[in-house]
This record gives C-alpha cells, sequence and structure tokens, in this order.
C-alpha cells in the first residue's frame, strides 16, 4: 500500500518540485497540496494521509498547522519541512506533534527517509537539522572560549592579509556544455599558501572580529583585475554576501567596470535580514547590465524561497547535487525538476562541480547548457590560464 503524503508550501515552484520528487519513488502517492496552515488542516481533514509535509513558515505557521492537522486527522504523522534549522523550530514542531524534522536541502533520500519514518511513527530529524544544532551550539561553545588575545591575534592576522595584498585570485572557467568552449570565469579568493585555514573559514572568522565587508572588498577587487585579461566575448563572476551589496565601496567598484560582461554571485550563508533592501541593491546594478547569480543551490530546493525573492539570471547548482548524478537516480530527479523550475522563472542553471564524462553527460541529457568544475577545467591563476 502507497504511502499518502500531504504537501504544504506557500512557494507554488517549489511545492511542485517536492510533489515531483515524492511521485518519482514508487509507494509513494501525493494526495492534496496546500499554501497555508488553515488549508493544510483541512485538506488532511479531508483526504487522511498517512504524512503531512509542512513547510514551517508558510502563512499561518507550520506550528499552527501540525497541531490542527494532529487534532483533526489524528493518524496522519508530521513532517516539518524549512530552509531553517534553528534549535527553536526544531523543538517547537516537535512539541506541536511532529514526527520529524527535515532542512529543504537535505539529500532527497533523507526526505524520503524522514516520509518512510513518519509513517511508521517513528521520529526522524535530517542530518542538517542535527548538525545545525550542534554547530549552533558549539558556535557559542567556541566564542564563549575565545579570549580577547586570540581575538587579537585573528584581528591582525587578517588584517595584515586585507593591507599586505594577501588575497589572491584563481579563475575558473564557466563552459557552454554543447561547445565545450569557455563562455565566462569565476573569480575566486586564494589565501596564502602557509596558512591551513579553509577559504570559508577566512571569511567566518573575518566576521567574528568586524572584518568581513573589508576583506570580501579585497577580494572582489583582486577578482575584477583579471577582467582585462579575459576574451571579449566572455563575462567575469564575483562573489558578494547580501550584507556586503549594500557597501557603497562595492557600487563604485563595479560601477568601474563594463556592467555587461559582469556576473554578481549573491552567496547566501546566513538568513537575509532584509529583502526589500536587498532587492533593491540589486535592481539598480541591474539596470547597469549587470546580472545576477545565486550561488550554492545545495541538494535541490535549500535556497529556492532565496530564488524566488532575487529573480537571478543564473542558477548555481552545488556540486553536492552534481556529484554521481549520472548514478543516482534522486539526483537526476530533483536536477530535472531543479532545471524545470529554473526555466519557470527565466533563470539558466550553471552546474557546479562536474568532474566526470558520465556526469557531463548525464547533465546534457538533462537540458543543462552551462557547467564547470574540475573534469573541464581546474581554477588557474590568470597569467597560467592565459598563457601561450
Amino acid at each position: 500500500m502507497k504511502i499518502r503524503v500531504l504537501i504544504a508550501d506557500d512557494e507554488p515552484p517549489l511545492l511542485r518540485m517536492v510533489a515531483d520528487l515524492i511521485r518519482a519513488h514508487d509507494g509513494f502517492e501525493v494526495t492534496a497540496t496546500a499554501v497555508d496552515a488553515d488549508e493544510a488542516a483541512d485538506r488532511a481533514a479531508e483526504t487522511q494521509p498517512d504524512v503531512a509535509l509542512l513547510d514551517v513558515r508558510m502563512p499561518g505557521g507550520g506550528v499552527s498547522a501540525a497541531r490542527a492537522i494532529r487534532s483533526r486527522s489524528p493518524r496522519t504523522h508530521v513532517v516539518a519541512h524549512s530552509a531553517y534549522h534553528d534549535t527553536t523550530l526544531v523543538l517547537a514542531m516537535l512539541r506541536a506533534g511532529a514526527s520529524g524534522y527535515v532542512v529543504k536541502g537535505a539529500p532527497p533520500s533523507e526526505l524520503i527517509a524522514a516520509l518512510e519514518g513518519a509513517a511508521r511513527g517513528t521520529t526522524t530529524l535530517s542530518g542538517e537539522a542535527i548538525s545545525g544544532m550542534v554547530a549552533e551550539l558549539s558556535g557559542q561553545r567556541r566564542e564563549s572560549q575565545r579570549t580577547a588575545n586570540e581575538r587579537g591575534r585573528l584581528r591582525r592576522e587578517i588584517r595584515g592579509v586585507i593591507d599586505g595584498c594577501g588575497v589572491r585570485s584563481a579563475l575558473q572557467p564557466i563552459f557552454d556544455l554543447e561547445r565545450l568552449e569557455p563562455v565566462g570565469y569565476e573569480a575566486l579568493a586564494r589565501f596564502p599558501n602557509h596558512s591551513t585555514r579553509q577559504v570559508p573559514d577566512w571569511f567566518s572568522d573575518a566576521a567574528t572580529v568586524g572584518l568581513r565587508a573589508e576583506l570580501e572588498l579585497t577580494a572582489v577587487a583582486t577578482g575584477m583585475g583579471s577582467l582585462g585579461s579575459l576574451p571579449a566575448d566572455t563575462f567575469l563572476s564575483v562573489n558578494a554576501s547580501p550584507e556586503l551589496l549594500g557597501e557603497r565601496t562595492l557600487g563604485e567598484m563595479l560601477a568601474a567596470a563594463p556592467a555587461r560582461r559582469l556576473v554578481l554571485e549573491v552567496t547566501e550563508h546566513s538568513e537575509v535580514a532584509d529583502y526589500e533592501a536587498l532587492v533593491s541593491c540589486l535592481h539598480a546594478l541591474r539596470s547597469e547590465g549587470c546580472r545576477i547569480a545565486v550561488d550554492d543551490a545545495g541538494a535541490g530546493y535549500a535556497s529556492l524561497r532565496h530564488i524566488l525573492r532575487l529573480r537571478p539570471d543564473y542558477i548555481k547548482l552545488d556540486m553536492t547535487l552534481t556529484r554521481d548524478i549520472d548514478t543516482d537516480a534522486d539526483r537526476r530527479a530533483l536536477a530535472s525538476s531543479l532545471l524545470t523550475f529554473a526555466r519557470e522563472v527565466s533563470a539558466t542553471v550553471i552546474a557546479e562541480g562536474i568532474e566526470t564524462a558520465a556526469e557531463l553527460e548525464t547533465l546534457r541529457g538533462l537540458g543543462a547548457t552551462l557547467g564547470q568544475g574540475y573534469f573541464l577545467a581546474r581554477p588557474r591563476e590568470p597569467a597560467q590560464l592565459f598563457s601561450v
């Protein structure tokens, strides 16, 4: 007998994609959909599904929907579904009767396992939900243990890199997957070779000591210095956090370059505090001809609400989805849904992390037109990339 699922989410493209993903698995049937808490409770009462998959932040709230469903359809188990994995929401949904919590962007296998577990009456937390709580608690503990002397040392080190031109840039080509010719280049920050700190850690540590904006601006400036060495018919893609987009210095920096050749990749490593301000900044850049990309589209739908708000020209498909896509049916189903989603919002997908010929051919077969990865070309410094 199939597991009957109700899906509630207030973003129609997300709802359709999740429904397609669930339908792609044998043993499941999507019996109803809803866009807010009241409708979710009504549909659950009407259809009596085995499992209700609820968006935590839909209108009316996932907590209210979970309570109403448990009251009106007692045999229905609830699985919470959200892009946010803070401890408060996890505990609130569990207290409201949820049998599982899956972070949007977790591998499709985790979503399916959570639905199956809920139907059996077991409690399932996705790996990302658990790691989110652990990371939050660990981060608090690390911060409490960090002494003033250590913070001072860290600030001096990062300040030295900023002032001493210690940030370099490597360029990774972005290919047309049919012609296998570069159409653009992503500028990637590189730091002193003697450091064991990973690139993301440089930026997170800079944020800890109040230097993130300066470090990001330094990385962008270094990357844009490569523009003159690129073929005239290609674009340059640079990364910037939502917080950086409000900086006047960034606007002046971008204005000094031909906007039609720039793609600004908006990274999302924390919840956006003010979408209206962010959209306004991007509108101003677009009016000058700059194109926008949303980075790290995770395992499929982690950043889709982010995408719907920003309406980017490009959606970067994260390597966690691209990896082994030729042998993983879940990844193929999700990539296909993402490509359809991108067409609906008039965006182009750039598949990241292509590492094998089989992955490349599979992505081509699914309709992906742009991509980058070690199989196509590794990041290299401009002088090496364009040397004869």
